[in-house]
């Protein structure tokens, strides 16, 4: 199966892909939003049958205590609006820390603050999915 991961920021929508056996997860691109969901669907929609994809991973981000705030709420919301525009499963996985890991990958790989910032919400969805794929592979 070939999955798409989505990190769903403020500003930006981070995407990954997988390859077509669902076992490594593949930084894709980052879209810039600002808070125009209905556009940010389409957008996804396209990649999906572009890509030929058979189910989204959508970050979903949790507070360290296991509650859900404004942001995890925001994720649910878009969730259940990809849910209803896809004919594919759109899944959840919590993304604890998965920007904190993006930031010190590139750290350690030397790439410079303005670059990263560019590249850093793929790389969290790339960590999302790659997650959710190790998960998945072990049942």
């Amino acid at each position: 199966m070939k999955y798409l991961g989505l990190d769903l920021g403020s500003k930006t929508l981070g995407i990954s892909i997988s390859d077509d056996n669902g076992i490594v997860a593949t930084s894709l691109k980052v879209i810039r939003h600002n808070e125009d969901y209905e556009k940010l669907i389409l957008e996804v929609e396209k990649l999906v049958t572009e890509k030929n994809i058979d189910g989204v991973v959508l970050g979903l981000p949790k507070n360290m205590n296991n509650t859900i705030g404004p942001k995890g709420k925001l994720s649910l919301n878009f969730k259940e609006e990809l849910a209803q525009k896809l004919t594919i499963p759109v899944y959840l996985q919590d993304e604890r820390l998965s920007t904190v890991s993006a930031q010190n990958v590139l750290i350690s790989g030397g790439m410079s603050r303005k670059k990263r910032k560019t590249v850093v919400d793929s790389v969290a969805a790339t960590i999302i999915l790659q997650t959710f794929l190790d998960k998945e592979n072990k049942k």
